[in-house]
């Protein structure tokens, strides 16, 4: 297994499980999609200091640039000194970028959407935790289609969708890690209506209540992932593997609402993806 195969598959095996139904022609831009996608959305945890991360999505922000720009990766010389040196992602994502002509635009959204990793306020609502989503989710879905070949409306929109419920779905799964390392994401109006703060979270209080918050955006998971699907006698074929994670996103919801949206519950932590529904949905061209 290659760098970005076994990389994508530790980090993110859900996508990776997705993208084994994208074609073989093509797989490989996907997984650099994705792998690039990790290293932007770990720089948080990685860095101690702010500015350091500051510093590191800025430098993303610059690869970007000079991959449009120059019409090729930067050379070893550029990249000399800095935290991501000979990292086999670079050349793998500016080969994606030019077989397919990606859209610059999506990759300033998630840029965009991670700086707001590198803040401390939680979103102020939900609508506030939504447009993260679609920044950070929503782009990287948009990038995966137009590297299957997909550009219409329709499977644009679903994809924005399966995107959006894919990023609160992982967020719910992550309330315990995130509080972990001091970030908050359950949207403050709520945490409010509830009289809980970010305290709770991180001592485990108030588990009933915090369950109730987590229920709330995991309905607005649901309504995009039914949007999604309302869309599906529009949406191009080969979209299929962008939009999978809806079928694993099903799998994650439930298990929560099983376990009565308690994320403290230890069960919480053993779920794993449904990989025979995933093959099954697959099979039958249905996200």
């Amino acid at each position: 297994m290659d760098y970005l195969s076994t990389l994508v598959s530790h980090d993110d095996r859900d996508r990776f499980l997705a993208a084994q139904f994208a074609p073989p022609a093509v797989r490989g831009d996907v997984l650099a999609l994705y792998a690039f996608n990790i290293e932007v959305a770990r720089i948080r945890e990685s860095v101690s200091e702010t500015l350091v991360g500051a510093m590191k999505l800025q430098w993303w922000r610059d690869l970007i640039a000079t991959i449009y720009e120059r019409g090729a990766a930067p050379s070893a010389e550029a990249m000399a000194g800095t935290p991501l040196k000979g990292n086999p992602v670079v050349e793998a994502l500016a080969s994606a970028i030019f077989r397919h002509n990606l859209t610059r635009a999506y990759f300033d959204s998630l840029f965009d959407a991670r700086a707001r990793d590198l803040e401390e306020d939680p979103p102020v609502d939900v609508p506030d935790l939504e447009t993260y989503a679609a920044g950070t989710s929503a782009s990287l879905a948009w990038l995966v289609l137009e590297t299957l070949g997909v550009r219409d409306e329709a499977s644009r929109a679903a994809g924005r969708h399966v995107g959006i419920a894919w990023a609160l779905t992982g967020l719910l799964r992550a309330v315990l890690y995130h509080a972990r390392v001091n970030r908050f994401l359950l949207p403050a109006d709520l945490m409010a209506k509830a009289a809980l703060t970010t305290h709770d979270v991180k001592e485990r209080k108030n588990a009933e209540r915090i369950a109730g918050v987590v229920a709330e955006i995991a309905s607005v998971a649901k309504a995009h992932l039914a949007k999604a699907r309302a869309l599906r006698a529009g949406v191009d074929r080969r979209a299929l593997p962008a939009l999978l994670p809806a079928v694993l996103a099903d799998g994650y919801l439930a298990a929560l609402s099983r376990h009565k949206f308690d994320v403290f519950d230890p069960r919480h932590g053993l779920q794993r993806p449904a990989v025979a529904r995933l093959i099954w949905n697959g099979l039958l061209k249905r996200y």
